[in-house]
């Protein structure tokens, strides 16, 4: 490895120590239910929005308080301490589409109709309100 691609690697590191995210990809989930899932929780406190994701009756629901979970663990292991009621927000939350699956249906006279069986990626970043207040300053 080259001393300039040393130094941006470890530029990306340095970097990625002060960020705290949890990543679920390939979501057997239409993209667009999993939108209507992040908007409920964009911004909230961390154990509000597990509140919220608990007692919603959507299946995708499910699937993200889980990465909520694991990106409050996340926090805790870098930060090595226990997260606090009001203390975590989540930052960001974004929804991606992954591959889709293409499979036929039949159809009457022979024919056939396409099926789009679509997935999804899912980002959540986490933080405190003190340390976007301390990057903006």
């Amino acid at each position: 490895m080259g001393a300039r691609k040393r130094e941006s690697a470890e530029k990306i590191k340095e970097a990625r120590k002060s960020v705290y995210f949890a990543k679920l990809r390939n979501i057997p989930t239409s993209p667009r239910k999993m939108r209507l899932v992040a908007d409920m929780i964009r911004g909230m406190e961390v154990f509000r929005a597990l509140g919220v994701l608990k007692f919603s009756n959507k299946e995708a629901a499910a699937k993200v308080e889980k990465l909520l979970r694991s990106a409050i663990s996340n926090w805790q292991q870098k930060n090595e301490r226990k997260a606090e009621s009001g203390e975590l927000y989540i930052t960001a939350i974004s929804v991606d589409g992954a591959s889709t699956l293409k499979r036929m249906r039949p159809a009457p006279q022979g024919r056939g109709y396409r099926i789009r069986k679509r997935s999804n990626h899912v980002t959540l970043f986490v933080d405190t309100l003190n340390n976007d207040n301390e990057s903006e300053n």
